[in-house]
């Protein structure tokens, strides 16, 4: 092992110090654009690259860059992207709570909350998106009906965070399974099992939980049940295992139709709702661009093998290499208060680990998952918490609403107790 060299991290390195340290000093963690961090830390990557000439070293990176896998997952974030987008400007979101909030008895409102936030973004894809939709759903509900706002908030953050695990097109799901190479059906099988027993968990937490006996005042719009089809299309499509991009196609021909059959596009808005769609993950897909050139020379340089060999050294079989995973995703979730980024990051590893010790793919890719939304759903400082307490305009802090994640640290919990129980399997 004496060609493996710690110094070949050196780029990740330098992306978590550029990243962090602006978010210690000024208290925000998004003061520093991600985009800018990878791009510096993709500059050191190129200066230890092989070769003698810029040309050279630029060749190796490009060639990361262009991996046919990376290729894949770009494509689909646009899809994904051009998809949620017309599904909400069509309405599909605002239909979509109004139609919880018609049939939610007053005895299961925090319930109600949670179902909601989960099937939102199990259609949208998007954790923060359901979380923005419906935050401030929750706090009206809390101020109508007296129950505590942050445990409202908390069942919307946690089915956020259950619908954001298992969406065919949400961007975790994506990088997943294109960085463990598998199927999108197989994944969502693999992952319902696992943290199904969380959600029922905080459902039935939610059910008898303490509610007021106030009388709601909540102001139902007219509901359009049609406006929900392409989000039912999509999931059905997608878990009978169609091909992502012709079930993400076959959802925006969907939704783009009821927009028109309800007056909601022309035939322009339409196009410039796929086009601002696309340009909405176009940071994401820059992301993507540059950790595929910055792994493909931490890869050469014998970065990995490097963290595959330490990891190797203390890990004893399968339930090791799973806590390595779970472990190793949580760490980097942490660091860059991104699940997406942190599975991107971490795939390679993790799929060198899976390959070493004969984990299915499917198995990885639910492990990355999983464990990065549980970290992600529990930061004080991620997005999901941030947004939150953003809309309550001062009247939750995070650790308010954190006391009430059930979901999230149930959900860590039946990762680990998966792993202990589970019976090792073979490719």
């Amino acid at each position: 092992m004496r060609n493996l060299k710690i110094k070949a991290l050196l780029p990740i390195g330098i992306f978590l110090i550029l990243y962090l340290v602006p978010g210690w000093i000024s208290g925000d963690f998004y003061k520093m654009p991600i985009i800018i961090s990878f791009l510096a830390a993709a500059g050191v990557a190129i200066f230890m690259a092989p070769g003698k000439s810029v040309s050279n070293k630029m060749e190796t990176f490009t060639k990361g860059m262009g991996h046919s896998g990376i290729m894949m997952m770009c494509l689909i974030f646009m899809m994904a992207g051009a998809f949620a987008n017309v599904a909400k400007e069509m309405g599909a979101v605002s239909s979509t709570v109004n139609i919880g909030l018609q049939f939610l008895p007053q005895e299961i409102l925090l319930a109600g909350i949670f179902i909601i936030a989960c099937f939102i973004a199990l259609a949208v894809g998007t954790s923060v998106g359901t979380v923005v939709a419906l935050t401030p759903v929750a706090l009206g509900l809390g101020e109508a009906t007296q129950i505590n706002a942050a445990m409202a908030v908390g069942a919307a953050i946690g089915g956020a965070m259950f619908g954001d695990n298992l969406s065919m097109i949400s961007d975790t799901t994506i990088a997943a399974t294109r960085t463990q190479n598998c199927h999108m059906r197989d994944k969502f099988r693999a992952n319902i099992r696992l943290v199904l027993p969380a959600a029922i968990i905080s459902l039935l937490i939610y059910v008898f939980a303490p509610s007021s006996n106030a009388s709601q005042n909540i102001d139902i719009q007219l509901i359009d049940y049609l406006k929900i089809f392409p989000y039912l299309a999509v999931l059905i499509a997608a878990i009978l295992g169609m091909n992502v991009f012709l079930v993400l196609f076959i959802g925006i021909i969907l939704a783009g139709i009821v927009g028109f059959f309800n007056g909601d596009f022309t035939i322009w808005s339409f196009i410039t709702s796929i086009s601002n769609g696309m340009q909405g993950m176009a940071e994401i897909v820059m992301i993507s661009l540059l950790v595929g050139g910055i792994v493909e020379i931490i890869r050469i340089n014998g970065g990995i093998e490097y963290i595959i060999h330490h990891i190797g050294k203390h890990t004893k079989g399968q339930k090791g290499a799973e806590l390595s995973i779970v472990g190793l995703t949580s760490l980097v979730n942490v660091f860059t208060a991104n699940n997406t980024i942190a599975i991107l990051m971490s795939g390679p590893i993790v799929k060198n680990i899976a390959d070493k010790f004969s984990i299915t793919p499917k198995r990885s890719a639910s492990l990355m998952d999983t464990s990065s939304c549980f970290i992600q759903g529990i930061l004080p400082y991620g997005a999901q918490i941030l947004a939150a307490v953003g809309l309550a305009a001062g009247a939750l802090s995070p650790f308010d609403i954190m006391s009430y994640l059930f979901y999230p640290f149930l959900m860590g919990i039946t990762v680990l107790v998966s792993i202990f129980i589970r019976k090792p399997a073979l490719k």
